[in-house]
């Protein structure tokens, strides 16, 4: 019985069916797409319960931006340092304290007493998820074919997207239920009970990390970062980030109070970005393959990354002049599907050119995206404090943002090698 549920980590055994999947890649698969979802609900949650904390501890526009920045800024300082211990010592030893980690501090999140806790509590949050998606990265890239783990970037995000989606409703039955307090012991426990059937359903016979991954020296980092394709790479996340870091955090806000909808109504509505966005990501992972047919891979995925940012950006804009709050977050909802085309190239890319440092250089790009997750939240603050509450420019800064993502795909299709980027 024990056999049946154990898997080898033997990288051959990826390629041993072709493009079958293997009893092995569906479990693999099936780690990945519930963490996804354990990953999300807690990501989430806060955003649900940001007006129940901000009344508890009477805190401002400004303060609520940097609790939603915490998180972000933590996330993004450790994935380079995560994705790189993914690679040094496997997925196995990494996931497992990860998720441990990121558990005992949703836990935290309903202990907090102040403002000021609350900060601390969601930054060590934000260190302890890091390295998450690198590090899944690296096990797509160990046992996956090329079309296998296209796809499975898009089932995986799907599953995030998804469970992003339906937290909202979730948190907010709970927080009714039991507080804001109880609802995050809660959502703990489902990144508890991950860890458990992990520890016993994936025992690895051997580490896949490799020798490269330990001889990443500072001159090959550097070359990392003055590559043309890794900068654009980087920066088509950022922009990407940007616009999207607005439907997990100030969202249900702004359909609450800038859009006069009612609490449950605001939940429901708030769920639709992040639902049509779980196709997009499915969408994207499906037809990169189809695309690579006609073309090579970095053509597919520059065309997929243009064309959803490009969208995104004209959608979310579009969203201003709809005075009808359903249809309204209907065509946000629309733009969120095509920012999430964007979304299974990048990672993509980098499982593709990534080789034995896949976790690294996908850890570089999350981290300079979160570092937009940090800083977008606490700018929608700032904004709206400013500007008296004027929720227009949050949606004209991420459109911006959102043009600038599609010109920088523009440029990765151009030099998309699968060596990109190495030191030579």
């Amino acid at each position: 019985m024990h056999d049946a549920v154990t898997i080898s980590e033997t990288p051959a055994d990826a390629s041993a069916g072709g493009g079958r999947a293997t009893p092995q890649v569906r479990r693999i698969l099936f780690f990945a797409i519930s963490l996804s979802l354990v990953t999300y609900i807690d990501r989430v949650a806060m955003s649900q319960a940001a007006p129940f904390v901000a009344r508890e501890f009477s805190l401002d526009r400004i303060e609520v931006g940097w609790i939603f920045s915490a998180f972000a800024l933590a996330y993004a300082l450790f994935e380079v340092p995560g994705g790189w211990l993914g690679d040094r010592f496997g997925p196995r030893p990494m996931l497992l304290r990860i998720v441990s980690w990121w558990s005992l501090f949703t836990a935290a999140t309903g202990w907090a007493w102040n403002y000021h806790s609350m900060l601390a509590f969601r930054f060590a949050f934000g260190a302890g998820e890091a390295g998450c998606y690198p590090t899944l990265a690296k096990l797509f890239q160990s046992w996956l074919t090329p079309t296998q783990r296209a796809r499975a970037q898009g089932y995986m995000w799907l599953s995030a997207r998804w469970a992003g989606a339906f937290t909202p409703l979730l948190a907010l039955w709970l927080i009714h239920l039991v507080s804001w307090r109880f609802a995050f012991q809660v959502f703990a426990l489902f990144g508890v009970i991950w860890v458990i059937v992990f520890w016993f359903g994936y025992r690895p016979s051997r580490d896949v990390s490799t020798s490269h991954a330990a001889r990443i020296s500072s001159s090959e980092w550097g070359a990392l970062f003055r590559k043309p394709t890794a900068l654009l790479l980087f920066a088509q996340y950022f922009c990407v980030s940007w616009g999207w870091s607005f439907y997990i955090t100030w969202l249900p806000t702004y359909v609450l109070e800038g859009r006069g909808a009612g609490e449950w109504l605001s939940s429901m509505l708030s769920t639709l970005p992040l639902f049509f966005g779980g196709f997009g990501c499915v969408a994207g992972g499906l037809l990169i393959p189809i695309l690579a047919r006609r073309n090579n891979r970095a053509v597919a995925r520059g065309i997929l990354g243009a064309t959803g940012c490009l969208f995104a950006g004209i959608l979310l804009a579009a969203s201003l002049f709809v005075s009808d709050v359903r249809m309204a977050l209907v065509v946000i909802a629309l733009a969120s599907f095509a920012n999430d085309l964007a979304l299974a190239p990048a990672w993509d890319a980098c499982s593709d050119s990534g080789g034995p440092w896949t976790g690294s250089i996908s850890g570089a790009m999350n981290m300079i995206g979160n570092f937009a997750g940090f800083l977008a939240p606490a700018v929608i603050g700032y904004a709206l404090a400013w500007s008296g509450q004027n929720w227009a420019w949050p949606f004209a800064i991420s459109a911006v943002f959102y043009v600038l993502g599609a010109l920088a795909w523009l440029g990765i299709r151009a030099r998309g090698t699968r060596d990109f980027f190495t030191a030579n």
